[in-house]
C-alpha cells in the first residue's frame, strides 16, 4: 500500500466516524459509554427554551430525545437538525440521571445545522 493509499483510507475513515449520528436512546440507556464524550445527535426539534443566560432546545430522534444547552441561537420547533456536542451528566439519584448535550460551537468537530 502506498503512502497516498494509506492517507486516503485514513481520511475516508475519520469522515465517517466524524459523521455517524449516535442513536439517542443509546446514549440515554448507556451513559457510562457517552458522558464526557462528544458526540452527533440527529432529529427533530421538540421544543425550545431561553431564558437569560440560559438556551436549550430538545431533540428526538423517535426513540428517545435528549435537552441541548447552547450558546447559538436556537433553532425553530420542528426543525431537523444534526448537533454536535459532549454529552453531560446534569445529576443521578437512584435508577433516574438526566443526561444533556453541551453543544459545540459551529465547525469545532463536523458541520452542525438543519439535515
Amino acid at each position: 500500500m502506498t503512502i497516498r493509499s494509506f492517507l486516503l483510507a485514513a481520511a475516508l475513515v475519520l469522515l465517517s466516524s466524524a459523521s455517524h449520528a449516535e442513536s439517542i436512546k443509546d446514549i440515554i440507556d448507556n451513559p457510562r459509554s457517552y458522558v464526557d464524550r462528544t458526540v452527533v445527535v440527529e432529529g427533530r426539534v421538540v421544543s425550545a427554551f431561553s431564558l437569560v443566560l440560559v438556551k436549550y432546545f430538545t431533540v428526538s430522534d423517535g426513540a428517545a430525545s435528549i435537552s441541548v444547552f447552547t450558546t447559538q441561537p436556537l433553532p425553530r420547533k420542528g426543525e431537523n437538525i444534526r448537533v454536535v456536542g459532549r454529552v453531560h451528566e446534569l445529576f443521578s439519584f437512584g435508577s433516574d440521571s438526566l443526561l444533556v448535550l453541551v453543544e459545540q460551537k459551529s465547525g469545532a468537530e463536523g458541520p452542525p445545522g438543519m439535515i
